[in-house]
């Protein structure tokens, strides 16, 4: 009977595919994250499935005594307080996997938008409006002529490092981590320093931790080439925007593409990095894609398991 089936609350959207076959498997409540009746459902919730802008606290906690698991559909875990969460016996599934050839590719996209100007025509071109285009389009760099350093050497970054080498370009990374050998398809490991020094562009794939909290600050920047390219598609709040958007204003030759913002999203009017010229800012789009947007969604699976009493494929670390 469905009523006898565990109760777990979607607050956030899923591809259609996800939330059908979890309906089929527990008693399934979509509740917006900001919607009163959240605080309803709380009580006799068995599991929570979230996104980004559901906050996983202990205040969310205490209104949830019978919770038992908590997915996340994605990556990043920042909005959830695991430590509160496994204090109570709760466990905390993701999805790290689902993503990664969507952010790679943008990262990608960033970058070739940045470094190849172009236009699309709609309508014939007389001879001179024609060769004007092709002067005032001309690209100044070729990716592959440009030095390359990731910042974070994980899942994503380790596999922006082999798009780029792939394409000719000089890759160096810096990661907490020794990386071994032949998982590093080709790029090379260097200190911090030695990373801003040379960097042409600067793809940043930090994970959450206290450590990485602004840790792109104004010092970091100062040692960064004036014309330096920084990608950001990881985390916020990696950047400090404010130190950025100073940097930016003092080195206009310099650029950054950034799809993920600090301190909240969506951003507000007082966001430091709006208006500036050689600030690109995208609305945190780099994993939206039908493909990863349902890897994603399959996080399901693994709350389900978890309320059968089955172990997890992906459960969160910490």
């Amino acid at each position: 009977m469905a009523n006898d089936k565990p109760l777990v609350v979607q607050t956030e959207t899923l591809e259609p595919a996800a939330s059908q076959w979890l309906a089929q498997h527990a008693l399934l409540e979509v509740c917006p994250f900001d919607d009163p009746r959240l605080g309803e459902l709380l009580p006799t919730a068995s599991g929570l499935v979230v996104r980004t802008y559901t906050k996983v606290d202990r205040a969310l906690l205490d209104k949830a005594p019978l919770l038992r698991v908590v997915g996340r559909a994605g990556v990043a875990l920042e909005n959830i307080d695991i430590p509160a969460c496994r204090a109570r016996g709760v466990e905390v599934v993701h999805t790290p996997e689902a993503n990664t050839q969507a952010v790679v590719e943008f990262v990608l996209c960033l970058l070739l938008d940045a470094l190849r100007p172009r236009v699309f025509l709609d309508g014939p071109l007389e001879g001179k409006a024609w060769h004007a285009a092709r002067a005032e389009l001309r690209g100044e760099h070729q990716l592959a002529d440009l030095d390359v350093g990731v910042l974070g050497f994980g899942r994503i970054g380790s596999r922006v490092g082999r798009v780029l080498t792939a394409l000719g370009c000089t890759v160096r990374y810096h990661d907490v981590r020794e990386i071994p050998a032949d998982q590093r398809h080709g790029c090379t490991p260097v200190s911090l320093e030695e990373l801003q020094r040379t960097s042409r562009i600067l793809s940043i794939h930090v994970d959450w931790r206290e450590g990485n909290h602004h840790f792109v600050n104004a010092g970091f920047l100062e040692r960064l080439r004036p014309d330096c390219i920084v990608v950001n598609t990881s985390r916020g709040l990696a950047i400090d925007p404010a130190a950025l958007a100073a940097w930016l204003r003092a080195k206009p030759a310099a650029r950054a593409l950034l799809d993920v913002h600090d301190p909240h999203e969506p951003m507000d009017a007082g966001y430091p990095l709006l208006g500036l010229p050689n600030a690109h800012l995208t609305p945190h789009i780099a994993a939206v894609t039908a493909a990863a947007q349902l890897n994603m969604s399959w996080v399901v699976r693994d709350v389900v398991a978890v309320l059968e009493g089955k172990s997890p494929r992906y459960r969160a670390p910490g």
